[in-house]
């Protein structure tokens, strides 16, 4: 189990360690902060995707850099969302989406497949099965971070579907560390499905 989590670092150059190392513990954080409705959520993530983005184009996989990408974007339009209503958890409550923003949400997430294809034909990269899969979550992040922007609880279910998904994915690609965060974000996320559930439920029943 240890030779899986460091073979692929021993080749690695020290920096390259170090910035994998701050993503993995500023993206748990993030996720943590999101549990919670705290801006927080959006500073500490978007340094941790730019950095993903980086590492991720070093290596080649494109899909998961564009998704960074969007990440990075999307943060600024989630801390730019949550910040101007003062108070995030009473201004910007949770709440489910309603049917528009259900039928933006997949028509968001065939847009991203699409995208993310033609991204992987323009910088002549070979599709592999793997890539397939690659591209099919990223078209789940993608909807998810529009949906967290917007505080809906169904951005945890697409968060939790997606890193199941890539969990084992960055494994079988030998990247144990993102492979491990990805495994730590899906406990998170359903944690946070479970605690914004309750909240959502509480203020039901009061109004």
């Amino acid at each position: 189990m240890a030779d899986f989590f460091l073979n692929y670092y021993r080749t690695l150059p020290t920096w390259q360690i170090a910035l994998e190392f701050i993503a993995f513990v500023l993206g748990i954080l993030s996720v943590w902060f999101a549990r919670k409705e705290n801006i927080w959520v959006y500073p500490t993530g978007l340094v941790a995707t730019i950095i993903t983005a980086y590492l991720l184009y070093i290596a080649s996989y494109i899909g998961d850099m564009s998704v960074n990408i969007y990440f990075t974007v999307m943060s600024f339009y989630g801390w730019y969302n949550w910040a101007k209503t003062g108070d995030v958890k009473e201004n910007l409550p949770i709440t489910r989406t309603n049917r528009k923003e259900k039928l933006t949400g997949v028509l968001l997430f065939f847009i991203t497949i699409f995208v993310v294809f033609a991204l992987y034909k323009i910088f002549g990269q070979q599709i592999n099965n793997d890539n397939y899969i690659d591209i099919f979550a990223s078209g789940l992040f993608f909807t998810g971070m529009w949906y967290m922007a917007k505080k809906k609880i169904e951005n945890w279910t697409l968060w939790i579907i997606g890193d199941i998904i890539v969990t084992p994915l960055y494994a079988y690609r030998g990247l144990g560390m993102l492979s491990l965060q990805y495994l730590i974000f899906t406990l998170l996320a359903i944690s946070a499905y479970l605690e914004w559930r309750k909240i959502l439920s509480n203020k039901q029943q009061l109004s």
